[in-house]
């Protein structure tokens, strides 16, 4: 039953501890649009998406107005563009990054996800080529992401998947150097990569999901920071029932804002994505989540420790407040999103190789980091191929957003603006690992992957 006391604690939430909706992201099956001919596949892409999205960002807007709650970003996935461009006799899929773009802004929203590829096994034709055009479509397009699935705990690691991406990153870098290499702020490689995601830049639409959905990603570092100031000095079972009590809460305004969009757009509720994703404003972080419970600062041991202890405490929340929980859900920790996390990285607290730790336990992987320009690609690679041998071993999803900011180095930042935010430009190894990547081929999955 709402009472007075629950009404004003999430107005509360939402005035002052930055409690939102990160996004509302409408799931779009374009398998329907392949042809043999690229114009015609890419016209019905268009019209696809631009009739069924219409009313995304105004139903969103509604909703924030009539229940109060802030929906940060209106977004669409689309099915990976591999799987329908491949159809074509098209030699460059740019020309499909620029219609997604063209159909994006035609509705109103922030981002749309999909220029994607999964190639945990092997290249198919259409793989290869949207591989290649990546850097020319995120350098010629303003709301396009992409992602790329380089392995599974099923099938082990695409190693020559590995080694391209590292070259497309830098060749990507490179093509957006204007714009302290923005493009690679929208380029992420999966390991484990799951077909509901709501979250940029990973987002697509899997092939085994709806004709069309409604996937929602929620928010609240902030809440459950407050929440923890309230029992400072209790012992870690009342900081697990604590988080597991105030991520309820959180995902509750998620689950109602889910089924009411899917109500309003006449398309099924998908899930709800649990994740707590920071922002660059103060008072929004994970970071300052760990350091509440009791570390002098993100980074500093125990903190990966504490990363496990919030993140499981999130799920169990977050999972009886929703009668669909998916995505990737949990806690996120990408560096020039988190104000935490770029200032522990500015007093020297937090580094690349503590962050990888982080990501053993954590929602995703090393995300949002800035590293130097002139960082080889074979070291960009190998960085991908130890994340992507976390997830596959421990059989969850984990990711690489690496930016090597074309033309800075240590000492520098890096300014993306937006959700994006900025970052101190971060040490790399300085020894090679370009053998180690020069042997091609693939990493066998674990044998704990034969469960049949």
């Amino acid at each position: 039953m709402i009472n007075n006391r629950n009404i004003m604690e999430t107005i509360n939430m939402i005035d002052k501890e930055n409690l939102d909706i990160r996004t509302i992201t409408m799931g779009i099956s374009l398998l329907d649009c392949c042809d043999s001919d690229g114009k015609k596949s890419r016209d019905k892409i268009y019209e696809k998406i631009t009739r069924l999205a219409k009313n995304l960002v105004k139903v969103g807007e509604q909703i924030e107005t009539e229940y109060g709650i802030p929906i940060i970003h209106k977004r669409i996935s689309v099915t990976p563009i591999s799987l329908i461009a491949q159809s074509s006799s098209d030699t460059s899929y740019v020309e499909y990054a620029k219609i997604l773009d063209k159909a994006a802004k035609a509705v109103g929203v922030n981002f749309i996800g999909g220029f994607s590829a999964l190639v945990q096994k092997g290249y198919s034709k259409g793989d290869r080529i949207l591989i290649d055009s990546i850097p020319e479509a995120l350098a010629c397009t303003d709301l396009v992401c992409s992602s790329v699935n380089i392995g599974t705990s099923k099938t082990g690691i695409n190693m020559d998947a590995v080694a391209h991406m590292g070259k497309i990153i830098k060749q990507t870098a490179f093509l957006t150097r204007e714009s302290d290499s923005i493009g690679c702020a929208k380029l992420v490689v999966f390991a484990n990569a799951v077909d509901d995601n709501p979250f940029m830049a990973g987002a697509f639409h899997g092939v085994g999901e709806a004709e069309c959905i409604i996937n929602v990603g929620v928010s609240g570092p902030g809440v459950v920071k407050s929440a923890l100031e309230n029992v400072r000095g209790e012992n870690f079972n009342v900081l697990a029932e604590t988080i597991k009590k105030t991520a309820f809460k959180i995902t509750r305004a998620g689950q109602l804002v889910a089924t009411e969009a899917a109500r309003r757009l006449n398309v099924p509720f998908g899930i709800v994505d649990l994740s707590l994703a920071p922002t660059p404003a103060v008072g929004d972080s994970v970071a300052r989540i760990l350091e509440e419970m009791g570390l002098e600062a993100c980074g500093c041991h125990g903190t990966t420790a504490a990363l496990a202890m919030l993140n499981d405490a999130v799920k169990k929340g977050g999972i009886m407040a929703s009668s669909n929980v998916g995505g990737l859900s949990g806690a996120f920790i990408p560096v020039s999103e988190d104000e935490g996390m770029i200032h522990a990285v500015e007093i020297g607290a937090l580094n690349i190789e503590k962050l990888e730790a982080m990501t053993c336990v954590c929602s995703v992987g090393l995300d949002m980091i800035a590293i130097p320009g002139d960082t080889p690609e074979s070291t960009i690679s190998a960085i991908i191929a130890d994340e992507a041998a976390i997830g596959v071993i421990n059989n969850k999803t984990t990711a690489v957003r690496l930016i090597p900011v074309y033309g800075k180095g240590l000492g520098d930042r890096a300014t993306f603006g937006g959700l994006l935010g900025e970052a101190p430009i971060m040490a790399v190894s300085k020894f090679s690992s370009i053998d180690f990547i020069n042997r091609g081929g693939s990493i066998p999955a674990p044998i704990h992957s034969f469960k049949n």
